[in-house]
């Protein structure tokens, strides 16, 4: 009796990996942006993750998503230990970009330091080790033992990990205004990027209050652009941020605030301000003017 496993339908892997890149590829993203501080090269471990998981079987793979993270997390930390990344210095690589001229020096003196807090520079401080817990726990909320898996650590020793990054954190806080967001503010900015990037109308609406108001800093004689009202404001993030504008969302967190960061064909389109109040985004303030936004796209390595 011949017991040889049947050859894999090749036609099927290709319609399980894309609908992972579909399902997870944000995600992932998020994580090794949030370790790394570089878009450029968050995105270049997401590639490298899915292309081990072409490599991989499958079959054997019970959980693709978490296989994701792990590969990705083990991917940023390797670099992150072996220094492969830019900026080395996210503080000078600021202070040594050239001037535009075309941008007013109070916009530069708000992106720069927007800048400063979306690169994490308080992280900078942190052993390898230490960001990965930090970020996977503190941030993203896996337990120890998933993370423990990842770093090679036990569980206890990633908890000694996390308590000293927060103390690292803390003692730098009143300096950089670094902070993580808070637990609700978290599940609203991703409840909020899951309907946008979804096209889930119906949760939009449900996460927006009533009397929520957006103006976008759109640039050119246009200037800023004002919207009211829940129906209205979730009619236009979907027609910006929905699944037809090809739009990748990131969480970003900015002066304590809820943020997003948009990418679209490797370029930052949009960075939003959502402010949460009783679990709803009561208001938000987006930044759309690619003059405005190119320093900011640079810095992010995008």
């Amino acid at each position: 009796m011949d017991r040889r496993r049947p050859l894999p339908d090749p036609r099927q892997a290709d319609v399980e990996l894309s609908q992972a890149w579909r399902d997870h590829r944000r995600h992932v993203l998020d994580i090794g942006f949030r370790m790394l501080g570089d878009l450029g090269e968050a995105e270049d471990v997401v590639q490298e993750a899915f292309a081990r998981l072409v490599r991989a079987d499958l079959d054997e793979i019970d959980d693709v998503g978490g296989w994701l993270v792990v590969v990705a997390s083990r991917l940023c930390l390797d670099r992150l230990r072996s220094g492969r990344r830019h900026p080395t210095s996210p503080e000078a690589s600021l202070a040594d970009r050239p001037a535009d001229p075309a941008l007013d020096p109070a916009d530069r003196v708000t992106l720069d330091d927007n800048v400063r807090i979306a690169l994490y520079l308080v992280l900078e401080r942190l052993s390898a080790a230490e960001r990965t817990v930090f970020v996977l726990h503190d941030v993203f909320q896996y337990p120890f033992d998933a993370i423990g898996e990842i770093v090679g650590r036990t569980p206890a020793a990633c908890r000694q990990l996390a308590s000293r990054a927060r103390r690292t954190v803390r003692a730098d806080v009143s300096r950089t205004r670094f902070m993580v967001e808070p637990a609700e503010q978290r599940r609203v900015t991703e409840r909020f990027i899951a309907a946008c990037s979804g096209g889930d109308l119906d949760g939009l609406l449900e996460l927006l209050d009533p009397n929520v108001g957006g103006e976008a800093d759109v640039g050119g004689r246009i200037g800023v652009r004002t919207v009211t009202g829940r129906g209205p404001v979730a009619t236009g993030l979907l027609q910006f941020f929905g699944p037809a504008s090809s739009t990748t969302l990131l969480s970003l967190p900015l002066r304590g605030e809820a943020g997003v960061v948009a990418l679209r064909d490797g370029r930052v389109v949009t960075i939003a301000i959502l402010t949460i109040g009783d679990g709803r985004v009561t208001h938000i303030d987006a930044l759309a003017d690619p003059l405005k936004l190119a320093p900011l796209g640079a810095a992010l390595g995008t």
